[in-house]
């Protein structure tokens, strides 16, 4: 069947329901938002002489939710704006409009009997054929739909959204034996490619496939943590990104969700699984137990692991919960011996065999709990789920772990796992050891075409991961010897198809010298043998920006010549990509910041993951984007004069975007501050973009792409433009909005922006723009202030402001 979503109900308007309904905007879908009607008046509608039939009475809840989700940081919506395609409702006068949406997806409480009275009343307006979902996190989905229709049966199916669903990548897909499998088929698919998702299917058991491992990982932590005698801060020192896993780690994860959503699953898991042999895992301890009477969740109650508190000065603290006197303490570093030995190992995976062979405690914690996660999760199949991959994308995505534990226990090493568990007591599943003894060392492997393969239980044989064939993984790529050239900063590899990827490896993918050229490189190979680039990585973040170490070095022992070369080389390297005789398709995601944001301003074409946050935020240290990013927003707004907008108008905005060093909470705002344009792409799934960014480039390509020529012909405003700006950063100045420093930054940055003090409006070349562009860029790295910022950001990781 060849289904279209076209409008979405959401039933039920609390914290998952408003921000579920604001992703589906995100989309572009058009979104029916209902709740409750209230059943009673608030004072101030009393005090209006409302009536509770009164629209605006009716539609307090659900108005209050979506306006709370709106105001919400982070925020649920790519721009502020989508929110105008929800319409909001309630469930008495607009259940019947549920009849022209596609997809029906109900997110009300917990409670069984609500969700089946509902979808009695569902059943009475829904269309036949179309979509009707759970978002329970926990409920069995096949008891809902007892005494529904056989229609609404076979399109009933558990779609279990991640909090926030805009951020949280994880669906979980969970059918009934009723569901159609055209319908299973459709939701795996359109959660992928429509709402970004890693898309799971899993088996109809309590609390599913993430939250049943993921709760289990950290409830057996707390034991292992008891056991061991460690702390509140030792344990998130332990569980945090050392493991690959979110900074928050485990207890400020914890205070964050809330402890009472723990315990909740924790419960619910206690009592639901009689079978299984780690039930005991999910049992609260005391001090949970008198921190949930004491009603310290977390954040929303102001203290749960961790409280903030004014100390000497008024200075705000961080206070750690002491579990044996559960009194607060102010928090502790922790040092582990373990820990620092992995302090030079970059890569996650080569970490684990240190971590678990350390001497300290910490090695003991991470033995106990290594064993008991793979003892875990092998017993698990084929209860919650047939295949092992399932399980890792369901922590990654969840979770947010970099590795699940099967990966987790690759990297480790299968034998080394087995041993450990046999060490600690635990039972791992028999399968593990048959497919060892069968020859086979790792729970994956890449084929020799470049495919990630697992383990597959059944047929007791390596095979494709379902639905990979549509992500490029460069990893994938390196293993089977499709790397071109690299050095320390860049790799070149071969996409196939005639197309080549540069890739980053530096520090935060930093822009150094190595990185330019490995992008020189790149354009080198292409133009002679290959027919486009791509510019993209699998790191967390596209790029931090440039290399600013260098330029603080440089700049303090007064090396301006090798300064301004250094400057010079980046801006060539930008406009060789610009300027070469192949298309070159930048493909960011997460960070792109200042030199990793002029980087993609000067490609031919941008194929950017929904989540990537691009700004030119050189202002903030001192600086103008110098790597041609204050030429290249010049240029962009001159091509739209020829659009009739007021030319002063666009220049101001091109100023504000970059004087404010503005970023984009999405790769849609980036559309808005023109560091998008027309022609650009957004991939919703961060997974396929590289796949897409390769396309984009065969499509130029074949569309008979031609080596553009550099511009000479860009308007300028020159002194008519440049007082206006002088005169608007005096005014900022008397009002005490900036600083001395702030004006001198954005007098040359509206000089360059204006051309100079030309006497009227002039065309002028790009080159023209980067001379003046290098000169000031230069010229703020010899201001002592300018100096004191670069070194806060790479001291503190934040700018000094003076």
């Amino acid at each position: 069947m060849n289904r279209t979503i076209k409008k979405v109900a959401v039933l039920g308007s609390g914290v998952m329901g408003s921000r579920i309904a604001c992703h589906f905007a995100n989309i572009g879908v058009q979104v029916l938002l209902l709740d409750i009607a209230p059943k009673e008046l608030l004072p101030a509608e009393e005090a209006k002489g409302l009536k509770l039939d009164n629209p605006a009475v009716k539609n307090r809840i659900v108005n209050s939710s979506l306006q709370a989700a709106v105001a919400a940081n982070p925020s649920p919506l790519y721009r502020k704006q989508d929110v105008s395609r929800i319409k909001t409702g309630n469930f008495d006068d607009n259940l019947k409009d549920i009849a022209g949406c596609d997809w029906t997806i109900e997110v009300v409480v917990e409670r069984l009997d609500i969700k089946k009275s509902l979808f009695e009343r569902v059943e009475q307006y829904r269309k036949p054929g179309t979509l009707i979902t759970s978002n329970t996190s926990g409920i069995p989905i096949h008891m809902m739909t007892e005494g529904r229709s056989d229609d609404f049966r076979k399109h009933f199916c558990g779609t279990h959204f991640f909090n926030p669903p805009r951020y949280l990548k994880l669906l979980e897909i969970i059918p009934t034996p009723e569901t159609d499998k055209s319908v299973v088929d459709f939701l795996m698919h359109y959660g992928d490619l429509y709402l970004g998702k890693t898309t799971v299917l899993a088996k109809d058991t309590p609390a599913f496939i993430a939250n049943r491992v993921g709760v289990f990982a950290i409830m057996d932590v707390v034991q292992v943590m008891s056991e061991l005698g460690l702390t509140v801060e030792e344990v998130d020192k332990l569980t945090g990104p050392v493991i690959g896993h979110a900074k928050s780690a485990t207890f400020r994860t914890s205070d964050v969700v809330g402890l009472d959503t723990m315990i909740n699953v924790a419960n619910g898991l206690a009592q639901n699984l009689p079978n299984d042999e780690a039930k005991h895992v999910f049992q609260l301890p005391d001090f949970i137990k008198k921190m949930a009477e004491n009603k310290w969740l977390g954040d929303k109650t102001a203290q749960g692991f961790y409280k903030k508190v004014k100390g000497a000065g008024g200075k705000s603290e961080i206070q750690a919960l002491d579990l044996n006197t559960l009194e607060y303490k102010p928090s502790q570093k922790v040092k582990f011996a373990t820990l620092e030995a992995t302090k030079p190992i970059e890569k996650l995976a080569d970490r684990f065999k240190v971590l678990a062979a350390g001497k300290d405690k910490a090695g003991d914690f991470y033995r106990k709990t290594f064993a008991g996660l793979f003892a875990y999760v092998s017993n698990r199949i084929p209860e919650i789920t047939d295949s092992l991959y399932k399980i890792d994308d369901a922590l990654r995505a969840g979770f947010g772990w970099d590795l699940g534990p099967f990966e987790t226990w690759d990297a480790l090493g299968v034998q080394k796992g087995l041993e450990l568990a046999k060490v600690e007591g635990k039972t791992v599943a028999p399968w593990v050891e048959e497919m060892v003894a069968a020859g086979h060392t790792a729970f994956y492997k890449v084929s020799e075409a470049g495919v990630k393969q697992f383990y597959d239980i059944e047929s007791k044989s390596y095979q494709a991961i379902p639905g990979m064939e549509n992500f490029i993984i460069l990893d994938n790529l390196r293993a089977t010897g499709k790397v071109l050239w690299k050095n320390a900063g860049a790799s070149v590899l071969d996409m196939g198809d005639g197309i080549l990827n540069v890739e980053f490896h530096s520090k935060m993918n930093a822009l150094g010298s190595d990185v330019i050229q490995g992008l020189l490189k790149g354009v080198e190979l292409a133009e002679k043998d290959f027919r486009g680039l791509v510019v993209g990585n699998d790191a967390p973040n596209f790029s931090a920006g440039a290399n600013l170490g260098l330029v603080y070095m440089f700049a303090l022992d007064q090396e301006y010549d090798e300064l301004n070369l250094m400057i010079a080389q980046f801006q060539q390297a930008m406009m060789r990509m610009r300027y070469s005789s192949i298309p070159v398709v930048g493909a960011p995601h997460g960070l792109a910041l200042g030199g990793g944001c002029e980087l993609n301003l000067h490609c031919d074409r941008v194929v950017a993951a929904a989540e990537t946050y691009m700004g030119l935020v050189e202002f903030g240290v001192g600086l103008i984007p110098g790597g041609g990013g204050t030429k290249e927003m010049t240029l962009r707004t001159a091509l739209k004069y020829e659009e009739g907008e007021p030319e002063y108008n666009l220049l101001r905005n091109a100023f504000m975007t970059v004087s404010t060093a503005k970023v984009s909470t999405s790769a849609h705002e980036a559309f808005d501050l023109g560091f998008l344009r027309r022609g650009d792409e957004v991939v919703v799934n961060s997974n396929r973009v590289l796949a897409q960014a390769k396309a984009a480039a065969i499509e130029l390509a074949e569309d008979g792409y031609t080596q553009p020529l550099q511009k000479t012909n860009i308007k300028v405003q020159g002194k008519g433009a440049l007082g206006m700006f002088l005169t608007g950063v005096h005014a900022m100045k008397e009002g005490r909005y900036i600083s001395d420093h702030d004006v001198k930054i954005a007098n040359k940055l509206a000089y360059i922006m204006c051309g100079g003090d030309l006497s009227s409006p002039t065309e002028v070349s790009e080159q023209y723009l980067l001379d003046l562009e290098r000169e000031a860029f230069l010229s703020l790295t010899g201001e002592r202030k300018t100096l004191e910022r670069i070194q806060s950001i790479l001291t503190t990781g934040k700018p000094l402001r003076n």
